[in-house]
């Protein structure tokens, strides 16, 4: 007699390993999108940060009419792949975790100003139905920072 497996045992453990991974799929998907959507936080927050420091080296004070482009380093000498001389606000400004584009930013002229990311995760206690100035979110969820 030959030792082996037969076809319903090698079946039914397929059949396992496919219902555990379909379970667990879905989690680690949602983890994934709550990570992108932490570090879309953290960004906006890194940005807010480094525009008050542009508005406190200003005299008078202003805020900058645009963000520089993502990936780009910011300082009083202007921005650039490397840092001009100056003060340096950001080494690197963050972009989009998936997209990599620059998030949106809108200024008016009382130094007022909104940074706007979409959110992934629709259950997110920070998030809110306003919608970006310039992206319409998918989910129809961001997160939204004004001048503090």
């Amino acid at each position: 007699m030959k030792k082996g497996f037969t076809l319903i045992e090698l079946l039914v453990v397929i059949a396992i390993i496919g219902m555990l991974s379909a379970l667990l799929l879905p989690n680690f998907m949602g983890a994934r999108e709550r990570a992108r959507d932490s570090q879309r936080k953290s960004d906006l927050r890194q940005i807010q940060k480094a525009i008050e420091l542009y508005k406190q080296d200003k005299d008078p004070t202003e805020i900058p009419s645009s963000l520089p482009t993502a990936t780009y380093c910011w300082s009083s000498g202007g921005s650039g792949v490397s840092c001009p001389a100056g003060n340096v606000y950001m080494n690197k400004v963050p972009g989009d975790p998936v997209t990599g584009v620059k998030y949106d930013y809108s200024d008016d002229s009382n130094l007022n100003y909104t940074l706007c990311a979409c959110l992934e995760n629709k259950a997110d206690p920070d998030a809110t139905s306003a919608s970006c100035s310039v992206t319409v979110c998918s989910t129809g969820k961001s997160y939204v920072v004004n001048q503090p």
